[in-house]
């Protein structure tokens, strides 16, 4: 068995590990359920489509460390992490900064899971849009969450309080919305070439396998 074929179930393990860890005695249950809901909900979506539609060694492991990421916040509240409270006190900052390293995430993962969709299943694999098209949708998730987020505080008023984590920042939904920009942005100029070469490697560079068609380029 290759390492390619290892590291999904691996992966897919140690986050249901990490989840079910989290839920036991978290800061408040409804501010767990609301952040870890996304890892409850896509894994076994994944799990289901795998047969059909296998992800990238890449793509994986990114989903794995945005699940767990997702988790520590959902456990402690994102205002409570203790990692972000190192770094507050580490850069002398006025906030904890846990919550701009998710948001960072919501633009640095989605923007490689929304580039392997688009190669595999759509004529943009060769296309000049296909770079800001993704980041596009990465920044439409992203204000689609802070819409999420509002809503909670309508629904839940002070019990959101922790879902939302603003920590007092009147500014605190465009600094999201700009952290996922820049993180997706910084991971296709990062990331873009070996992404292409582990698609082109495992045989998925613009070939959905569950039509077994190749896209044309744009």
């Amino acid at each position: 068995m290759t390492i390619s074929r290892v590291i999904p179930p691996a992966l897919a393990v140690a986050v249901l590990v990490a989840l079910a860890v989290s839920g036991l005695q978290p800061h408040d249950r409804t501010t767990w359920i609301m952040e870890t809901c996304w890892v409850m909900v896509g894994l076994p979506l994944l799990v289901a489509v795998w047969r059909r539609f296998p992800l990238s060694p890449l793509l994986c492991c990114l989903l794995a460390v945005h699940a767990l990421v997702l988790i520590v916040g959902g456990h402690y509240t994102y205002a409570e992490v203790p990692l972000g409270h190192w770094l507050q006190d580490v850069l002398d900052l006025s906030r904890n900064p846990y919550d701009r390293i998710g948001h960072l995430m919501q633009g640095f993962v989605p923007a490689i899971l929304v580039r392997e969709l688009l190669v595999r299943t759509s004529p943009l694999r060769r296309s000049a849009w296909l770079a800001p098209l993704t980041v596009c949708a990465c920044l439409a998730f992203s204000a689609f969450f802070e819409l999420i987020e509002w809503w909670s505080a309508l629904a839940g008023g002070h019990a959101a309080d922790a879902f939302l984590a603003t920590q007092g920042d009147a500014w605190d939904t465009q600094w999201d919305m700009a952290c996922a920009l820049l993180g997706a942005i910084v991971s296709l100029l990062l990331l873009s070439r070996v992404h292409d070469r582990q698609l082109a490697r495992h045989g998925t560079g613009g070939k959905d396998r569950s039509t077994g068609r190749q896209a044309a380029s744009a």
